[in-house]
């Protein structure tokens, strides 16, 4: 989808500086899992991938979505009812066997990085960390962010 595009959807736009050519960007595990992953209704969908060879600026295009499930929760007076959060968790562990199946994993799991759209819609997202179950080992021990 591009910019100029007339039917173009609302977006997310990331912008991931310090890449010095396309051929970099294109082995970016973040990109090559979203393109790998796509399309499912539970990741988060990459639109377009724009690369400034002179500013060594990478752009991702991904699909908006209102929050991720830290904002949902945090500072709430009243819980998440049930019925949302056995949704939220069954689309959670879809979105997680697409990508085992897809033979990579996540590694980093957390409320920031699982998102909604209007309350009923759930996609993970931020791959940036993930891998192939192919790759070389060994694997990072520690990755996720530390509370």
């Amino acid at each position: 989808m591009g910019l100029n595009n007339p039917r173009a959807c609302h977006c997310t736009i990331i912008i991931l500086p310090y890449y010095y050519s396309l051929e970099q960007v294109n082995t970016l595990r973040e990109v090559q899992a979203m393109r790998r992953l796509s399309p499912h209704e539970n990741i988060l969908q990459l639109h377009e991938v724009l690369f400034d060879k002179r500013s060594g600026t990478l752009v991702l295009i991904c699909e908006l979505m209102d929050m991720n499930i830290y904002e949902l929760i945090r500072g709430r007076r009243h819980y998440v009812e049930e019925s949302t959060v056995r949704k939220f968790m069954y689309d959670l562990c879809k979105s997680l066997e697409h990508m085992h199946r897809n033979g990579i994993f996540h590694r980093d799991v957390k409320p920031e990085n699982i998102l909604i759209k209007h309350d009923t819609m759930l996609k993970l997202a931020d791959f940036g960390s993930c891998r192939s179950v192919y790759s070389k080992q060994p694997y990072t021990e520690y990755i996720s962010t530390r509370w």
